[in-house]
């Protein structure tokens, strides 16, 4: 095997005798390295086979704000999840869920515990994924020492159920992209932006405000679990955020007749920092 492209020190990809793109991983396999190069096959530590080119697209760019620590703790995690289920994981969990674990332990050691609003439903309705998560913690915790609550296991749960959730109706459909599309055209306004529709950052969002629009389009209610320190806190810490959130409470007011919620507000203003923070830092 030879390398196609250098993602760390660490990392590489390359492609197997099928010609399949593959990801290889072991302790300085690239170090000092490029591309044409033979890969060290003493030193392989995993592989996983990605079939989407787009995915190890995704995998560069997300390599470069995080540890490959996390993909291999993602690895972990969806191959023994792939044992558990009946059906076939999308190979692209392996950047969102190594980018979700990211951002989890980030958000545990600035202090900041943000509750699962879906956690009873998915508990409830997804009982394989939620256990799945529950082990994947333990995963977590033997890599990192960090032990994070059910919250995050039913966030892991939801990785796993979101290609498989049905299709809506065309109706619900429609609606689901007309306030997804508002809201981003609100924050792209509110900042004067163009947001990096290719980055991790801007899916992470779209998706987190798909599933915020399904609850409003069904008639889920989101009761608030955040304390108010927490959303004090977040209001201070990201001020710019939680004032674009606050347009947005504005904008579904007035056309949904809906009040976002003091959790709603926190997430929201989360990930609008997130998805605005690194592309105003490069401009």
């Amino acid at each position: 095997m030879e390398i196609k492209k250098v993602l760390n020190n660490n990392v590489v990809i390359t492609e197997n005798d099928n010609h399949q793109e593959m990801v290889v991983m072991g302790k300085g396999l690239a170090f000092q390295k490029k591309a044409g190069d033979p890969v060290e096959s003493t030193k392989i530590e995993k592989t996983f086979i990605l079939q989407n080119t787009g995915t190890s697209e995704k995998l560069d760019q997300l390599l470069k704000y995080t540890s490959e620590k996390y993909l291999d703790i993602s690895s972990e995690i969806l191959t023994y999840a792939q044992a558990k289920l009946p059906y076939k994981l999308d190979e692209y969990l392996y950047v969102a869920l190594t980018d979700h674990i990211s951002f989890a332990i980030a958000r545990y050691q600035q202090g900041i515990d943000l509750k699962n609003n879906l956690l009873y439903e998915v508990r409830k309705y997804y009982k394989k994924e939620f256990e799945i998560g529950i082990h994947a913690l333990e995963i977590i915790e033997k890599h990192t020492d960090i032990r994070l609550g059910e919250d995050e296991a039913g966030s892991i749960a939801l990785h796993l159920v979101n290609s498989q959730i049905s299709g809506e109706n065309m109706e619900i459909a429609v609606q689901v992209t007309d306030m997804v599309n508002s809201i981003l055209n609100i924050v792209k306004y509110y900042y004067q932006v163009e947001l990096d529709e290719r980055s991790i950052n801007y899916e992470r969002f779209v998706t987190h405000l798909r599933y915020f629009s399904m609850r409003f389009i069904r008639k889920e209610k989101s009761e608030d679990t955040v304390d108010e320190f927490l959303h004090e806190q977040v209001q201070r810490k990201y001020q710019e955020a939680y004032a674009c959130t606050e347009r947005i409470n504005i904008y579904l007011k007035k056309n949904f007749s809906w009040s976002l919620s003091q959790d709603e507000k926190v997430y929201l203003t989360v990930h609008i920092h997130r998805v605005t923070y690194r592309q105003k830092k490069q401009l």
